[in-house]
């Protein structure tokens, strides 16, 4: 691809899929059976989309660098994924069995370790990386791996508080949106004055993406959400709902420290005390200051328009 050519938000993104489409399966003989079996779990590049939505320019066109840094945020979200399952021993993902259930932990560690390495090699090889060293991926990877590392030694602490579990979502979630909304915004001339704005508008979303889905975990069927469902406590995470129930209905947290509580007895406890509300409740805070930074954007209304979908998607709205 020539380096001086822009090309359409549309484009765009179908290279970024044929990018990652290609890395999975013409991987190393050795490995290649693995990767390419995750080319059907792969998601709807939500992550993919907002590097390339933030890079547009005002006249539509997005340079061809984006693809690659693009493309190496889906394959640093699908080795964190691959990492995920195994931690959580689940046996589906996006509708197809995983990769840990259908080749084992190890296999699965192995290949996750891998894709991150895919990653880094991808943000490196473009021509003028030298231009993108603010992103730092090195550094936004440390922080998921630490936001994956504080939930598991936070598990089953059933004193766990709002404000700890907010910190623990903001690295295992929220920074690699945060990193695709910043590497986009790198490829704008007008970045000096709008770069933070970006980075916060993909923190935000990050945040909106990890509560919808911690009440998708109490409301939706196996079935609807292609992966399993109602098991965070099983696993022993705590998620928002839950905290709010332990804080809120008398006895029960003395209960789930004492005896044990079962499914249905949460389910209970967190529509009691309407631990989903408060929850969406959340959501809406930060969908507020996400639109409040979209409209301050030096941005055309189409992009912004774009923008809001992508904000739309996280809470599930669209």
């Amino acid at each position: 691809m020539n380096k001086n050519e822009c090309i359409t938000y549309d484009k765009a993104i179908q290279l970024v899929k044929d990018e990652v489409d290609n890395i999975l399966s013409t991987s190393p003989l050795i490995i290649r059976g693995y990767t390419k079996h995750l080319t059907n779990s792969r998601g709807k590049f939500i992550r993919a989309m907002s590097v390339i939505m933030c890079a547009e320019k005002e006249d539509g066109n997005i340079h061809p660098d984006a693809i690659k840094i693009a493309a190496a945020i889906e394959i640093l979200h699908l080795a964190t994924l691959v990492h995920d399952d195994v931690i959580d021993n689940a046996d589906l993902r996006r509708g197809e069995i995983t990769l840990q259930k259908k080749y084992g932990k190890r296999t699965a560690v192995i290949c996750g370790d891998y894709l991150l390495c895919t990653a880094l090699r991808l943000t490196t090889s473009i021509e003028n990386a030298g231009d993108y060293l603010k992103l730092n991926m090195p550094d936004y990877m440390g922080k998921v791996c630490l936001g994956e590392l504080n939930q598991h030694i936070n598990n089953t602490n059933l004193n766990l508080s709002v404000y700890q579990y907010l910190k623990i979502i903001s690295g295992k979630t929220a920074a690699l949106f945060e990193a695709s909304f910043y590497a986009g915004a790198l490829f704008l001339e007008n970045q000096k004055t709008d770069l933070n704005k970006y980075r916060q508008l993909g923190f935000y979303i990050g945040m909106i993406f990890q509560l919808t889905d911690d009440c998708i975990d109490f409301e939706n069927t196996r079935d609807e959400a292609l992966k399993p469902v109602q098991s965070d406590y099983e696993q022993g995470v705590i998620t928002l709902p839950l905290i709010h129930a332990l804080k809120n209905l008398g006895g029960f947290k003395d209960k789930a420290k004492q005896e044990g509580v079962t499914r249905e007895e949460i389910n209970e406890a967190v529509k009691k005390t309407g631990g989903l509300d408060f929850t969406r409740i959340m959501v809406q805070k930060y969908h507020n200051k996400s639109m409040k930074l979209i409209t301050q954007l030096d941005a055309h209304d189409i992009k912004k328009d774009k923008l809001i979908l992508i904000l739309n998607k996280a809470a599930r709205l669209a």
